[in-house]
């Protein structure tokens, strides 16, 4: 096999395995089954190492992965709406790394975009590619694309019609939205990691179920994704509270809207509602990351509104 298409089958197998890994844990997932990564050819593949640009030694010349910093500000990965920067490694241009990526856009070469939310839990981004390339600003461009330009750039390399457009109109439009998920998945991990992965009315415990819910809400130029302008709910509780089933007062004490609290229905709502009337929240331990108070009251002024 010749290190094109070592490379080229390699890059299949982790796309593949990424896509398998998502459907099972979703979008978001852990550093270590990253670190586990796959096999190939009976040699182990991780996803990443201690350097942010990571070329397993089953790849003979181009990264397999670029992964940035959970405490790195997202915004430093973003060029304009509608392109990614990537920073370079130290400040020499001809680091190996670097040469490395220069090359992955000399050739088109898909890659792998590892986003940081939370200490030991990434967005994996696929495909990737490197467009631009400045050296006096130390950082390389970077836009997303479609599953299908992956079955083009691993065909027909370079020569690909997907591989010539660069900046189509296409990228930006997935690279804008990529931007979107980032802020979106950041805000549930910081949320959930805040509340230690558990729903502030009733505590359950699987992430799964958990959403991060706005107090005031994100459409609200005020809406600011900051933990303390979130809350940890599991989905039947997010879609209450977004509904007004349920209203949170300033103190954190959770009031049931009273039709529900005179209905006689199954153990679902009894369990899962009506006994969560005037209970307290269970908040995080850092205080800067607990309810705003003023959020909660103004949303709670709703919630009594709404009642008549």
């Amino acid at each position: 096999m010749g290190a094109t298409e070592q490379d080229a089958g390699v890059r299949k197998l982790a796309f593949d395995w990424l896509e398998r890994q998502t459907m099972l844990h979703g979008d978001v997932l852990p550093r270590e089954l990253l670190s586990q990564g796959f096999e190939f050819e009976g040699r182990r593949v991780p996803f990443l190492s201690a350097q942010g640009i990571f070329k397993p030694a089953v790849c003979p010349e181009i990264p397999l992965t670029i992964t940035t910093s959970p405490n790195s500000p997202y915004d430093d990965s973003f060029a304009d709406e509608h392109r990614l920067t990537y920073r370079y490694r130290g400040t020499d241009p001809r680091h190996r790394d670097n040469v490395g990526l220069r090359e992955a856009m000399r050739r088109r070469t898909p890659l792998i975009y590892l986003f940081g939310l939370v200490p030991g839990r990434y967005l994996p981004i696929w495909p990737v590619f490197v467009v631009g390339d400045d050296p006096g600003r130390l950082c390389f461009t970077v836009m997303a694309d479609d599953q299908q330009s992956l079955v083009d750039s691993l065909s027909a390399g370079a020569e690909s019609e997907v591989a010539r457009e660069p900046d189509a109109p296409r990228r930006q439009y997935i690279t804008a939205a990529v931007q979107v998920r980032l802020h979106q998945r950041g805000f549930r991990e910081r949320v959930l990691k805040a509340y230690r992965e558990q729903c502030a009315l009733c505590r359950l415990k699987h992430r799964e179920l958990l959403d991060a819910s706005h107090i005031i809400p994100d459409h609200d130029v005020r809406g600011e994704p900051r933990v303390s302008n979130g809350l940890s709910l599991c989905k039947i509780h997010h879609t209450a509270f977004d509904r007004h089933f349920l209203g949170i007062n300033p103190d954190g004490v959770i009031h049931i809207r009273r039709d529900l609290l005179e209905e006689t229905d199954g153990p679902m709502l009894q369990h899962g509602l009506k006994d969560m009337h005037r209970l307290r929240l269970t908040v995080p331990s850092r205080r800067e990351d607990r309810p705003d108070r003023e959020a909660l009251a103004e949303r709670f002024e709703q919630f009594l509104q709404l009642q008549g």
